[in-house]
């Protein structure tokens, strides 16, 4: 008798097992991120002195996250990603003190290779994503001309205050819909909600496009702020603010020897009330280049801006050239120099040497 039930109990065994294993490959749980740290010099322009510095994110803000798949059937998955910022130079969380602990990507949803993406949380904006992908020092708050020109800010004392984009490079209590590629171009919604009673068209929303061939690429990109703060940099939202939109188009063209860059930006910035100096109008356009040198990457970006409102204006020129050298797919070393003038300023000036590794 028990010879007879020996056969099936080793059946019984490997199902579990096999089943087991299908149910491991249907999930899964990565934990991924980067370190990012440079020693070098900084100097804000008009400032007149230089700070020697050991700070974290020289070419990209250190982050750490943990993200995760679900396959539900029929081509669906449930998708989540926390993900927040961190400072190597001291170990604190967050970009800033104050800054949440993640920041950078809170949500969960739903994935569809037919019908697209919805994330519903702490999405990154796709404003942001155009703006980093069609510069070549991508989202450097160091280094990379670009992010100061879209997400810094910068002011005539007394006449004029900028803030640059307001409403920080990831929305909070928003809905986000990527669609399906279609042969390269892909299309992403944003709406952030209000969240304040009676108040339901006080909210932000944005989009853009993004086509991908081959060598070439091209974005389009919108969004529209009625609310909240400008969480980086020195200067807060500009009294009177009302409403501010932004949009931006971008092109890249890797000719494999050089790949070229182009952005052209324009922001207007909505102030009311007597004395606040008018509607703020910001135009900037951006040139341009990677070179591959040895293992490594020359990159060369150049921006030049024009700020305005009732009262005053500036121009501002700023430029920046970086080596990036990989010393595996994973860690690399990089050498950078940042160059920003403004004609009502002394020139400011930034440099340093750093190390980044992915994990």
């Amino acid at each position: 008798m028990r010879k007879q039930y020996k056969p099936a109990l080793k059946l019984a065994a490997a199902a579990a097992t096999l089943l087991s294993g299908a149910a491991t490959a249907q999930s899964s749980v990565t934990l991924y991120g980067q370190a990012d740290m440079f020693v070098g010099g900084l100097k804000s322009p008009g400032s007149g002195e230089r700070a020697w510095v050991a700070n974290s994110g020289g070419m990209q803000t250190s982050y750490w996250g943990i993200k995760g798949t679900e396959d539900l059937g029929g081509g669906t998955k449930a998708i989540f990603d926390l993900n927040g910022f961190f400072r190597t130079d001291s170990g604190s969380s967050g970009r800033f003190d104050g800054d949440g602990m993640f920041t950078r990507n809170a949500n969960v949803g739903l994935q569809n290779a037919t019908f697209g993406t919805l994330k519903l949380g702490r999405n990154t904006t796709p404003y942001f994503i155009s703006t980093i992908l069609f510069n070549p020092l991508v989202d450097s708050y160091v280094f990379s001309p670009t992010i100061f020109h879209t997400y810094r800010a910068s002011s005539v004392p007394g006449k004029l205050n900028d803030p640059g984009i307001i409403g920080d490079s990831g929305w909070s209590n928003s809905v986000l819909y990527s669609t399906p590629n279609f042969n390269g171009l892909t299309a992403n919604v944003i709406y952030a909600f209000g969240e304040q009673p009676g108040k339901t068209s006080e909210n932000k929303w944005g989009a853009n496009v993004m086509y991908f061939s081959g060598p070439f690429a091209a974005t389009l990109a919108y969004q529209q702020v009625k609310f909240n703060i400008q969480p980086l940099g020195d200067i807060s939202v500009p009294a009177g603010f009302d409403k501010q939109d932004a949009v931006q188009a971008g092109i890249t063209y890797d000719f494999k020897v050089v790949k070229l860059f182009a952005q052209g930006q324009y922001i207007k910035t909505r102030v009311n009330g007597a004395g606040n100096g008018g509607d703020l109008k910001h135009t900037n356009g951006q040139v341009g280049m990677s070179v591959p040198v040895g293992a490594g990457s020359v990159l060369i970006s150049y921006v030049y801006d024009k700020t305005k409102n009732d009262v005053t204006d500036f121009k501002r020129n700023t430029a920046a050239i970086a080596y990036d050298y990989n010393l595996s797919k994973r860690t690399d070393v990089y050498a950078a120099y940042y160059y920003d003038k403004r004609n009502d300023a002394e020139h400011g000036d930034t440099f340093g040497v750093g190390m980044r590794h992915r994990f």
